[in-house]
């Protein structure tokens, strides 16, 4: 899959391994040269321009510049002002230490009264909506955008490792961060220039690439993904969404439940008289910003703002963040971005190689309140990314036309530096590495061998399993995919496999075709998210001795045609044959007489719509990922069971409903639901039913009864809910005991509704332990996420269905109360 792995290949390259050349970088600390104590709020400035920041609360501070400078400038009311010579073109830290002033200030009187900056507050909060760029109908832009990204903590140990023998040239490009202090070297640039059309009613964007030059890769779908990153934040919502998480916005209208506010300065900023505010966080560890803002004195719209992560905001690989925003005047009506820019230092350890991700838009050319034809968006999608003929082979002469701002020398280089690292034969194998790791498959030619975690594992009916198979690769086909496996199991002696092919009709719009045919072991009743049972994992994470495992034969031809990208309809031809087993049997009773049948066949036609609004992919040759979305995702099943065709008997329909949304509640965390809901028609076998999901393993399964066993209760109607709130550290970021562990609260409830009719029960006698409804199942759990940053564990306990039913001889125990975990990444 060609665009997958060009996405490893920028992961490859940032886990193994602007930029400074025309920029001039200062960083340090003030402090009061009597006391000690870090100094809040000095003027730093670069002589004779406009570059300048105050200090925050700890003293720090750090400029950057690609402007001619020589010298850098402290001064702060009651002290000395001091100036330090400086190096062109370099990186310096430089610390000082002010001494007060002599000069003897008039007597200033403080009366009681309310905060200056509280006055603006409110000001701002009056005039959020007639500031806001959402209040407008219609409005274009021409933006570009600037992505870089670096290896950071590039130290003298990182360059003598023997993995970068062969490429000591890029550590000519290493440089230091003013933001953060630590090295870094230049990995990854990327450029685009597009037009932006926005519509309010009904809400509408649409985006078009002119031009995208990305280092190392020449891909229509990374371009469309990158060409949409360029909006991140608006500083006038009350929670800016960031990784995930709501922060506080530093102006939201409950603000000063957060935040404290210093009235720090004021002066002409572009001719408009402004007052500059700063701000920290009243408590520790919530999602909040430090930094200031400027406010203009009359309309009392933002001119510009920086804001930092505050330092012990609970989220994870996320040392820094940085941003800036800067706002223009439009048409004397509306203070729109002129020019934004973000930097986040990824890390998991504080001391160990990281990632910084830089981030640079500008806006031009903005028009408000336009005359946009009807049918000049697509009326099937919100969001819709354009890509122009040759978007990737613009040439020099294009982008200096067309860039807002030129790039450095040193940013220039890295496209060179990208391409000469390719080149290295070693790149090739850790490209290979990464690959693995990630896809599951080793690439061999036309073949890819995988995946690795399928290869051995162990149950109780095939004892120890061994599986070879594969798929083809991209270089035997990017319309065309074979799969295949091949196992034996050395308890049962018997072999199994399976064969399919996918077909890919069109790729955008999503159109393919194909077959799968299988004859293997299989798990009745598990979840969609639930480890198949030839992965290891569910070998060693097994909390019983699973003996339900059954043999399946089967063959489905698809044909899947996506109407728009979030909207598509499946339909499936399948015919299925599962043989019993003494642990499973399939038992009829005629006239008090007990047959035992082989196996139980079924054909049935599946038609399935899936309806994500707003949905966007990364993707690949024949595979995508979703990036989800903010709305409900609904799956519509309609199943018809053929009776006579292909030796199935029985003639039964089924009506299958999900839903699956979840969503912010900043600030208390994140909620999700699942509702999944069936109906059946006619009459079938057990087999044939809704077999619920059950989980028997110690691993928590987000769309399983985790509490319910594989084979405990069937039902042909039913509706089942899950309700889960992610709580992000709400209650335990307020414990000091707890608040350094960063541990994170969560919640769920489970219940099922279902009920088995006369007509189905009597069709095949029940296994021991299967049985139907007669009043809700439901289970509960309380959990602790981001233990380590990788793991989530839930105390959970079943509510129901506790005592050994009446009428099951061979009970196998239920227990009330069990420990689930999960490893979960997440910011």
């Amino acid at each position: 899959m060609k665009q997958k792995s060009l996405v490893i290949f920028i992961i490859l390259t940032l886990l193994l391994l602007h930029n400074a050349f025309g920029q001039t970088k200062v960083r340090g600390v003030v402090k009061d040269a009597e006391t000690g104590e870090p100094l809040p709020f000095v003027n730093v400035s670069y002589k004779g321009t406009t570059v300048g920041v105050i200090t925050d609360f700890n003293g720090k501070y750090f400029l950057e510049t690609k402007k001619p400078v020589d010298s850098v400038v402290f001064s702060y009311v009651g002290y000395k002002r001091e100036a330090f010579s400086i190096q062109e073109n370099t990186f310096q830290f430089i610390n000082t230490s002010l001494q007060p002033s002599s000069v003897q200030l008039d007597e200033v009187v403080v009366v009681p009264g309310e905060n200056p900056a509280h006055v603006l507050l409110r000001k701002i909060d009056e005039n959020r909506e007639k500031n806001n760029i959402e209040r407008y109908d219609t409005y274009s832009y021409e933006v570009y955008n600037k992505m870089e990204i670096d290896i950071s903590n590039v130290d003298e140990n990182f360059k003598k490792n023997r993995l970068f023998n062969q490429f000591q040239f890029v550590f000519d490009y290493v440089d230091t961060s003013a933001v953060t202090g630590k090295s870094y070297l230049p990995v990854f640039i990327t450029e685009t220039l597009s037009d932006f059309y926005f519509q309010k009613t009904p809400k509408k964007e649409k985006e078009v690439i002119h031009g995208s030059n990305i280092s190392g890769v020449k891909n229509e779908k990374i371009s469309e993904f990158t060409g949409q990153m360029y909006l991140q934040a608006n500083i006038y919502e009350n929670f800016i969404n960031l990784f995930g998480k709501g922060f506080v916005s530093p102006i939201a209208s409950f603000g000063k439940l957060y935040y404290k506010y210093y009235l720090v300065d004021s002066m002409y900023f572009d001719n408009n008289w402004c007052y500059q505010i700063s701000f920290q966080p009243k408590r520790k560890q919530e999602p909040t910003f430090t930094g200031d803002f400027w406010v203009h004195d009359t309309t009392y719209a933002i001119k510009k703002v920086n804001i930092r992560i505050a330092e012990e905001a609970n989220i994870n690989f996320v040392n820094d963040l940085y941003a800036e925003m800067e706002y223009q005047k439009v048409q004397d009506s509306l203070w729109f971005l002129e020019r934004e820019h973000y930097f986040v230092d990824f890390n998991i350890a504080d001391k160990t190689t990281g990632i910084f991700g830089r981030k640079t838009t500008s806006y031009r050319d903005v028009k408000l309140n336009i005359d946009i034809p009807a049918d000049f968006f697509n009326p099937q999608v919100a969001q819709e990314t354009l890509t122009k003929d040759s978007v990737n082979e613009k040439t020099t002469g294009f982008w200096q036309g067309k860039r807002h701002e030129n790039l450095t020398e040193k940013e220039n280089n890295i496209y060179q530096m990208v391409d000469s690292i390719k080149q290295v034969p070693i790149f090739r194998t850790w490209v290979d590495v990464i690959n693995t790791l990630i896809t599951g498959h080793y690439v061999v030619g036309f073949w890819e061998i995988g995946p690795y975690y399928k290869l051995y594992s162990f149950n109780a009916i095939e004892g120890h399993r061994f599986r070879f198979g594969g798929r083809t690769s991209n270089d035997f086909s990017t319309k065309v995919m074979f799969t295949g496996h091949l196992a034996y199991g050395e308890k049962d002696e018997r072999f199994k496999g399976a064969l399919g092919m996918l077909y890919m009709i069109n790729k955008n719009p999503r159109r393919s075709t194909g077959f799968n045919i299988k004859h293997d072991m299989e798990q009745l009743g598990i979840s969609q998210n639930a480890f198949t049972q030839d992965n290891i994992l569910a070998s060693f994470l097994r909390r019983t001795y699973n003996k339900k495992l059954t043999m399946v034969n089967e063959a489905d031809v698809f044909y899947e045609h996506e109407w728009y990208q979030g909207f598509s309809t499946t339909l499936n031809v399948n015919t299925r044959r599962i043989f019993g087993t003494e642990y499973v049997p399939f038992q009829t009773v005629s006239n008090a007489d007990t047959t035992t049948h082989s196996q139980v066949s079924s054909t049935e036609i599946k038609l399935n719509t899936r309806f994500a609004y707003n949905e966007k992919f990364l993707m690949g040759e024949f595979e995508r990922v979703s990036l989800g979305t903010k709305y409900p995702i609904l799956n519509l099943d309609f199943i018809i069971g053929l009776p006579n065709v292909l030796k199935s008997k029985h003639e039964y329909y089924k009506l299958h409903m999900s839903i699956d949304h979840k969503f912010n509640i900043n600030p208390f965390g994140r909620f999700r639901y699942i509702i999944d809901a069936g109906y059946y028609i006619g009459t079938a076998p057990y087999p044939l039913l809704q077999i619920h999901e059950g989980n028997e393993t110690y691993a928590y399964d987000d769309y399983a009864f985790n509490m319910m066993n594989y084979y405990e209760f069937v039902s042909d109607r039913y509706v089942s809910v899950l309700a889960e709130h992610h709580f992000d550290g709400f209650f335990l970021n307020k414990i000091p005991l707890f608040r350094k562990l960063k541990w994170r609260e969560v919640i769920a409830a489970k219940a099922l509704i279902g009920r088995v009719s006369e007509r189905n029960r009597d069709v095949m006698i029940f296994p021991d332990n299967l049985r139907g409804l007669k009043e809700p199942y439901m289970e509960a759990s309380v959990g602790i996420e981001n233990i380590l940053r990788l793991f989530r564990i839930d105390a959970m306990w079943r509510l129901t269905y506790l005592e050994r039913p009446d009428d099951v001889e061979n009970y196998t125990r239920i227990p009330k109360f069990g420990i689930r975990a999960q490893l979960k990444i997440e910011f």
